[in-house]
C-alpha cells in the first residue's frame, strides 16, 4: 500500500511560563492510501495535537509532515487555509452543525466551498439519511447528527478524513453504527480514514494501529486480519 501520510521526526512544544512542554516528541509514522487507521492513547498523549497538525490547524516546531507527496508543514497561512478547505474532511466528537439549517443545507454549506464536491443529497442518502434531509439538527438523534457531520465532511471530496473521538458522545450501539459507516466509507471510496480515540477496544478493526503515549509513538503495527465491527465489544 502506497505511503500517503508521513510524519518525519515531528516535534511540537508549548510554553508555560519559563517551561517548555513537549506535546509531540520526534514522532514518525506512515499511513497508506485507503487505510483505516486508528491512533490510540490516553488523554493527554498528544493525539489531538497530532491530528491538528495533519489537519493544518496547527504547525509543528520540528520535522516534516506530508500528505500525498505534498509537504504541508511548509505551507504558509494562506496555503493552509486552502489545504483545510479542499483536502481535509473533519469529524469531531461534537457535531458542530448549524442549528438553523436543515441536514441538507448543512452538507451543502461545506460542498459550496470546494473545488470538486460530491452531491450533498446523494451523500446524505449514502449515510442513511435520505428521509431526514429536511430535518433540523434539533429534530435528529445524536447518531443522525453525527451522520450529517460525516456526510458534510465527505461532500467536500477530501483526500483524507480525520475523526477525533467520533463516537465519544454516542451510546454503544450508535457508536458501533458510526464506526461501521466510517469503515464502509474507507472501503467503498478508497478513502484514507484516521480515527483518534482513547478506546482500545476499537483497535482490532483497524488496518493500521498507531499507539501514542506521552507525545511519542510507542507502537505501530499493521493488522493483517481486521476484526468486523459487529464482533467488537466495549
Amino acid at each position: 500500500m502506497s505511503q500517503y501520510v508521513k510524519f518525519n521526526n515531528v516535534s511540537k512544544y508549548y510554553k508555560m511560563g519559563d517551561q517548555k512542554i513537549s506535546a509531540l516528541d520526534h514522532i514518525g509514522f506512515e499511513i497508506g492510501q485507503g487505510e483505516f487507521c486508528v491512533i490510540v492513547g490516553p488523554s493527554g498523549a498528544g493525539k489531538t495535537t497530532l491530528l491538528n497538525i495533519l489537519g493544518g490547524m496547527d504547525s509543528c516546531d520540528e520535522g516534516s509532515v506530508y500528505l500525498d507527496g505534498r509537504e504541508i508543514s511548509r505551507l504558509n497561512d494562506r496555503e493552509l487555509t486552502s489545504y483545510r478547505r479542499y483536502d481535509v474532511g473533519f469529524v469531531f466528537q461534537f457535531y458542530n452543525l448549524v442549528q438553523n439549517l436543515t441536514a441538507l443545507e448543512n452538507v451543502e454549506l461545506a460542498s459550496e466551498i470546494c473545488k470538486d464536491p460530491l452531491d450533498a443529497a446523494e451523500v446524505l442518502r449514502e449515510v442513511g439519511l435520505g428521509n431526514r434531509m429536511n430535518n433540523f439538527p434539533a429534530q435528529l438523534s445524536g447518531g443522525e447528527q453525527q451522520r450529517v457531520s460525516i456526510a458534510r465532511a465527505l461532500a467536500k471530496n477530501p483526500k483524507i478524513l480525520l475523526c477525533d473521538e467520533p463516537t465519544g458522545a454516542l451510546d454503544y450501539i450508535t457508536g458501533k453504527n458510526i464506526l461501521q459507516l466510517l469503515h464502509d466509507t474507507c472501503r467503498q471510496r478508497n478513502q484514507t480514514v484516521i480515527v483518534i480515540t482513547h478506546n482500545q477496544a476499537i483497535v482490532p478493526m483497524a488496518d493500521r494501529v498507531i499507539q501514542v503515549k506521552n507525545g511519542t509513538v510507542t507502537d505501530m503495527r499493521l493488522n493483517e486480519n481486521p476484526v468486523p465491527i459487529s464482533q467488537i465489544e466495549w
